[in-house]
């Protein structure tokens, strides 16, 4: 038989290796990375999966890669024509290099949000109020640039910066009205005007017609009879020929050229 001591021994240790593996197993999720220190250094990046960490040698920092979305409450800025505007914000960031995003920076989360604070403010001091109202997609565009640039080295990428609310003073919102008013009743104006232009053009289309085909002047008037009397009134219309017309515009001239005659000349002294 062998020796029982060195048979114990042989045990606890097979015991304690088996401790050992169970106590440094460790499993990532897909979306998940460790950053493992040894004895204080940056030794490597686990996961996703099983890996193993040292006990009391090795520590990690985990860190989620998902995209996270940070709301960026309302805050106060001047714009380049000097009007105080209140600005609402929302950031997509995620982590792309998990040993930087732990070693560079103590708070990556909350330093992505200064920056783009700090960018939003300054680009906003750039545009002018119409600009910031009328191009927020360029201006949310520049802001991620410029906060994509400054959080690169923190392992940290910008997917997505979008203004979600935009406040002015209420003052500036009266006068935006009335401006917005005044440019309707404007189009409006030169809508109705164009409109009589056109109904006066084909109406002296239309007496340029009849007066090449004195013919459709009857027709004319044999139509409007019938619109009348489709409709149920006590209207009476009397209908003159066109001849009695030109007759009496003829009795017209010829009295009047006959007075034009008889008139004396003056006497000369």
């Amino acid at each position: 038989m062998g020796n029982p001591f060195a048979t114990t021994i042989l045990i606890v240790a097979v015991i304690l290796l088996i401790l050992l593996v169970i106590l440094s197993l460790r499993i990532a999720a897909q979306y998940e990375r460790a950053v493992v220190f040894r004895l204080g250094r940056y030794n490597r990046t686990a996961g996703p999966g099983i890996y193993f960490l040292l006990p009391m040698i090795e520590w990690q920092v985990t860190q989620d890669l998902r995209t996270k979305t940070t709301s960026v409450e309302a805050q106060e800025t001047i714009t380049r024509d000097n009007v105080p505007i209140k600005i609402e914000a929302v950031i997509w960031q995620r982590i792309v290099d998990p040993r930087r995003a732990v070693i560079e920076g103590a708070n990556v989360d909350n330093a992505v949000v200064q920056v783009a604070l700090t960018g939003l403010r300054s680009v906003i001091g750039q545009h002018t109020l119409d600009d910031v109202l009328k191009e927020q997609d360029t201006i949310a565009h520049e802001i991620e640039t410029n906060t994509d640039r400054a959080t690169e080295p923190w392992g940290v990428k910008v997917e997505r910066v979008q203004m979600k609310n935009v406040e002015i003073p209420e003052s500036m919102q009266r006068a935006m009205a009335q401006e917005a008013e005044a440019l309707r009743e404007k189009r409006a104006r030169a809508i109705k005007a164009e409109a009589e232009l056109d109904a006066a053009t084909m109406l002296r289309q239309a007496a340029e017609t009849i007066m090449q085909s004195p013919a459709g002047l009857e027709l004319r008037r044999m139509q409007m009879i019938t619109e009348v009397g489709a409709e149920q009134n006590s209207m009476t219309i009397v209908m003159m020929p066109s001849e009695f017309v030109s007759m009496a515009h003829g009795i017209g001239e010829v009295l009047r050229s006959r007075s034009v005659e008889a008139t004396p000349a003056p006497r000369q002294t």
